[in-house]
């Protein structure tokens, strides 16, 4: 597939997300920014969260480690299924009830502004590194395919992105992303479905031929019995249902979907519908990755690293209409990641650290939309650079454990809410952003060290879950009797 052809179609994909947000944000207001006039449609929200929970990570990661580690991702995918519930009849309802516009209001309302500053720094430094991170896998390919042969320099063809996605966010915010996550989330789903049946038929399976080949071959293991492994089944289960909570239940990016919704009921069937789909679209990528790899080994294909089995077989050996489709494929699975955080990071700096939402504020509305402009341009700004550090680094290994840094961030936010949900009493104030600190840093201690302490044991997805209980029982010893409801104790 020629660049030229692939930037076509990267134009044409984007004049279309700029047709959806011209028609959606006319007319818009900060509350259509923020929480889309809370007036979504649940089945939008729903269809739309898939894409903006499968990010290009997903898109080109989990096929091309199914050789290494089998099916046992899906262990940890089953585990979200519990996470959702939790989410569903226990979070929703909490944020409902309280007609929050950022979730981290909660905090203020339940410890005070100490935690709930805490709480919101800790959401907008994991989802910067987060979206970043996401964001440059799908760059990079394309810088690879495409700007490389023309001489254009990463941190130009990454500007060019960022300023696409901060165009199309600037005024619409969540009111556009619901129906920009919805056109994405198709358009992810049909290079999906298209890859699978392009491979099946080059293979000569018919429908069941293909699950038969898919069920039958050594790398749809699922699960791992191995109690010191970090796939063991319980740790990924638990863990996966814990990190749906954090990454998901307490992450503003996409609770101010759901709570955009027009009732707690419509939410709720969003959440459990959108948690169902999702494990059917994990499996379907899985089953992909043993299609991919079969095709690969039949045809003599080699590829460095795992991340690069999908992008070279769909590229260079299944024709013109795969590579198209493939192409639109990334971007839908890079887009929501980036457009949603970006909105999400403006909504929580101007709710949570500028007081917009506050009562007694002197900004007028006009005033508070400048503000809004300047933050969501700030934030744009920062994604570009921190994504420019990641190809300064240049090292696939430390970028991942970049990554994971996010796995440690949202152990503390775990650790707040759990306290203020399960008990009923307050914290001294000043000591809580150093427990959150030192809670991560005991996690990072303990998880270099494991195996030489632990008998060989090595953490997996339990880490998050631990890091939350460290923040609490950190919490807890520096608590009172006493809660703390709208800033005054009970």
């Amino acid at each position: 597939m020629s660049a030229s052809l692939i930037l076509i179609c990267v134009a044409l994909y984007t004049v279309l997300l700029f047709g959806v947000t011209w028609l959606t944000s006319r007319g818009a207001t900060n509350e259509t920014y923020f929480v889309g006039n809370r007036s979504s449609r649940w089945y939008l929200v729903a269809y739309g969260m898939i894409g903006a929970s499968l990010s290009g990570v997903t898109f080109m990661s989990v096929p091309g480690e199914v050789e290494a580690k089998q099916f046992s991702y899906f262990q940890m995918v089953l585990g979200y299924l519990l996470g959702y519930a939790v989410i569903a009849f226990v979070l929703l309802p909490l944020y409902y009830k309280r007609n929050l516009t950022s979730i981290y209001t909660y905090l203020q309302q339940r410890l005070g502004n100490v935690s709930y500053r805490t709480g919101a720094f800790f959401f907008i430094l994991s989802r910067t590194i987060g979206a970043a991170f996401r964001m440059y896998i799908v760059v990079n390919v394309l810088q690879l395919f495409v700007f490389d042969q023309w001489g254009v320099p990463f941190a130009v063809t990454t500007g060019i992105f960022v300023l696409l996605i901060l165009l199309y966010t600037f005024e619409g915010g969540v009111k556009t992303i619901v129906w920009t996550d919805t056109l994405q989330t198709t358009f992810m789903l049909l290079s999906l479905v298209l890859s699978v049946w392009l491979i099946a038929d080059l293979a000569g399976y018919d429908l069941g031929s293909l699950f038969s080949a898919v069920a039958n071959d050594s790398r749809s293991s699922i699960f791992v019995t191995d109690w010191a492994h970090a796939k063991f089944f319980p740790k990924a289960f638990f863990g996966g249902a814990f990190i749906a909570i954090a990454m998901t239940g307490l992450d503003q990016e996409m609770m101010q979907k759901n709570i955009s919704c027009r009732s707690l009921k419509e939410a709720q069937k969003n959440m459990l519908t959108f948690s169902a789909v999702l494990v059917v679209v994990n499996l379907l990528f899985l089953g992909l990755g043993v299609l991919l790899w079969q095709y690969a080994n039949a045809h003599g294909i080699t590829v460095e690293r795992s991340d690069d089995l999908f992008p070279t077989i769909a590229l260079n050996h299944l024709g013109t209409v795969s590579a198209i489709f493939f192409i639109i494929g990334l971007i839908s699975a890079a887009y929501p990641s980036a457009d949603g955080a970006l909105t999400a990071l403006t909504a929580s700096f101007c709710i949570d650290f500028l007081g917009f939402n506050n009562p007694h504020g002197k900004r007028t509305e006009a005033e508070k939309k400048r503000l809004r402009y300047m933050v969501h341009i700030s934030f744009a700004i920062l994604l570009l650079l921190v994504i420019v550090l990641f190809k300064v680094i240049n090292d696939d290994s430390v970028v991942s454990k970049l990554f994971t840094v996010a796995n440690y961030t949202y152990g503390p936010l775990l650790g707040l809410f759990m306290f203020g949900i399960l008990t009923k009493r307050n914290t001294y104030e000043k000591v809580v952003p150093v427990i959150c600190l030192t809670a991560p840093v005991i996690c990072y201690i303990l998880n270099a060290y494991s195996k030489a302490w632990f008998g060989g044991y090595q953490f997996g997805n339990e880490l998050l879950l631990l890091n939350g209980l460290l923040t609490f029982l950190g919490l807890f010893i520096i608590s009172r009797p006493g809660t703390r409801i709208s800033g005054k104790l009970a």
